[in-house]
């Protein structure tokens, strides 16, 4: 990439309209500010002819939804523009603007497809799936999640006209702001490989990926491979369905599924009753909790989990915790099976989806191409349940998580069949953890090798050294060889930048406790990130957030922006979700003060005054819902 590629941002306001573009390698920027105060039309419209002719990229945040949109509307009425005044051009911008919301707020095509596009368009926001509804998230996220300086909100409604040079001053400082967290994220190491891995596809393949989601990348490439094989278009391909509204789930169990104990036999048995009801592509199944070994495991229609209370458990002397998982579970399924959708040729699908799974083999995990072709596998049974999917078809989908339940639940039977003192420690969609006797190790390698054989699939195995499990979803587990994995409220490395990451150095301090025996005070006094201890919360609709205190003997309540990043503070304000009805929730109830931190302002560490008694307790309380003991917190929570 060159110097001529662009981050950019645009303000569209009622008689204002401003363009931010900073060079993705360098630190070049251009503002151009179209108001009564400032005219940079012209130049403006010559900067993005510039750009046409040179072939540039923009890069931004929903930018191909919004921001390319209005560029490109710009290019197309660029003479009828150049002789507007002002006001006119304002006017009819910030209309049109209006138009694309409104237009991508119910979910209509946009005038102005990515392919026809005259500036190519790199968008971090779809490229992370953020436009999922699942995965929604806002550019101001991001900056909390990546500890930007400033989470700055529009300073200034973009319905009201823009008057003085001071508001017009702090609109440019706003997009300028949000030009550098933008490019930060584009700068960031794991997201230039997927830019990479994006442009390297969009050659080999001759499609446009470069903006491409995982989901979108697997049904791109998939279709791509499969029309060859079909000898059909993309576009007949991407049309393929099986509609359903029912599903029998009997007719869907592999032959070969069977039980010795009452309680598997029950759980069977409630499956093969099932018959599960779609509504427009929608679909609330029942649930089946099987109690065995003390154990609830509950069985749904996605998969299964159950999970020993919580506590700590160690390997000892004659005891070892042993884990067990399917390698590429829902693939190997598929492919051992020669399952596909009814719509495509068995045999094609089949073929083909091995083909996958084999060409992943020859790559080492960190070439590109091994992690293309994961994708693909592990997007396609997801795909199989989208109904905007050519991969579309809900037998396929439960003849998957089904018999995926009930093969793992075959190897659960037999090692508690076999080894009776294992005592079953958790078990999740695609493995199982046990503790038993060293002993009776290579026994479980034994019955291991027989599920494989009948089963025809792949089983990990590895051994740990320590669980310290909540539940299910939330444990770490530290590997015997030293490795130590972190799920759930124990995550701490490299979280998704749509995830609330909140306090982390509670979590932080929890590892260091329960991996290397660290005191929780002893790590808060080593801990001097300020961003570790702050929390963020977001809003809308209705609710709006103010800090509420005392200055001076008087009381103000003062409104909040609908992000607000905060840490708990000796001396500060309270800070309350507020509605509109009247309703009040406090953030942090009880004694605790917080102080907002939406603008980073650097200082020594003590100077933040931050109240760790409050991190200590939570941690503390953590601590001890694991262990099953309350700590005395009173002494600790002096120093």
């Amino acid at each position: 990439m060159t110097k001529h590629h662009w981050v950019y941002d645009l303000e569209t306001i009622q008689n204002c309209f401003i363009a931010v573009f900073e060079s993705y390698i360098e630190s070049t920027r251009k503002v151009f500010v179209v108001h009564t105060l400032k005219n940079d039309l012209p130049q403006l419209i010559e900067f993005l002819l510039e750009c046409k002719k040179e072939k540039c990229w923009f890069f931004g945040y929903n930018n191909i939804a919004f921001d390319a949109q209005i560029i490109q509307h710009i290019l197309k009425n660029k003479d009828r523009y150049i002789t507007m005044n002002v006001d006119e051009f304002t006017a009819e911008i910030y209309e049109y603007a209006q138009l694309v919301i409104e237009k991508s707020n119910r979910g209509e095509w946009q005038d102005y497809p990515e392919w026809n596009l005259s500036i190519p368009q790199l968008d971090i926001f779809k490229l992370n799936h953020w436009d999922n509804d699942a995965k929604r998230t806002s550019l101001k996220w991001v900056q909390y999640g990546i500890d930007w300086h400033n989470v700055e909100e529009m300073p200034h409604p973009h319905y009201k006209p823009v008057v003085g040079i001071e508001t017009l001053n702090d609109i440019v400082k706003y997009c300028i702001n949000d030009v550098g967290s933008t490019k930060a994220i584009f700068l960031d190491e794991n997201m230039k490989k997927q830019i990479n891995l994006r442009s390297k596809l969009s050659k080999v393949y001759d499609i446009n990926l470069h903006s491409a989601s995982e989901p979108r990348i697997s049904k791109e490439i998939f279709v791509h491979f499969l029309s060859k094989k079909l000898k059909a278009t993309p576009k007949m391909i991407k049309e393929l369905r099986t509609i359903r509204h029912s599903v029998l789930v009997e007719p869907l169990i592999l032959d070969y599924v069977k039980f010795s104990t009452p309680e598997f036999s029950n759980m069977l048995a409630w499956f093969k009753k099932l018959n599960i009801i779609i509504t427009d592509g929608k679909i609330k199944g029942p649930q089946h909790i099987m109690k065995y070994k003390d154990i609830d495991t509950v069985y749904a229609l996605g998969g299964i989990h159950g999970c020993i209370k919580s506590g700590i458990y160690e390997s000892e002397k004659d005891w070892v915790i042993v884990t067990a998982d399917v390698t590429s579970f829902y693939p190997n399924l598929a492919i051992r099976n020669k399952w596909s959708p009814e719509h495509i040729p068995n045999d094609a699908f089949c073929e083909l989806y091995e083909w996958f799974f084999l060409e992943r083999k020859k790559y080492d995990k960190k070439d590109p191409l091994n992690y293309l072709f994961k994708i693909i596998l592990n997007s396609t049974y997801g795909l199989s349940k989208n109904k905007h999917s050519f991969l579309y078809d809900p037998k396929l989908t439960f003849t998957i998580t089904v018999n995926g339940q009930l093969l793992l639940s075959m190897l659960y039977e037999m090692i508690t069949l076999r080894i009776p003192e294992a005592i079953p420690l958790m078990q999740n969609t695609d493995g199982l953890e046990f503790k038993m006797p060293r002993s009776k190790v290579e026994l479980f390698d034994q019955v291991c090798k027989e599920w494989e054989i009948t089963t025809n699939l792949q089983l990990e195995t590895s051994t740990y050294k320590k669980m310290i499990i909540r539940d299910v979803n939330n444990y770490i587990a530290v590997y015997e060889s030293g490795d130590v994995k972190c799920k759930g409220a124990f995550e701490w490395k490299d979280l998704p930048l749509h995830k609330n990451k909140s306090f982390l150095v509670i979590a932080k301090a929890l590892y260091e406790y329960f991996v290397h025996g660290v005191k929780p005070e002893d790590y808060l006094e080593t801990n001097n990130n300020i961003f570790d201890y702050c929390g963020g919360v977001k809003i809308k609709g209705e609710w709006f957030f103010t800090a509420e205190y005392i200055k001076d003997g008087k009381y103000y309540r003062d409104v909040l922006q609908k992000l607000v990043r905060y840490y708990i503070s000796v001396t500060g304000s309270k800070l309350v979700k507020s509605h509109r009805d009247g309703r009040n929730i406090q953030l942090e109830s009880g004694r605790w003060l917080q102080t907002v931190f939406n603008k980073y302002q650097e200082r020594s560490f003590d100077a933040y005054d931050i109240d760790k008694r409050y991190y200590l307790e939570k941690i503390y309380q953590e601590i001890a819902n694991i262990e099953g003991s309350k700590k005395d917190l009173s002494q600790i929570l002096l120093f």
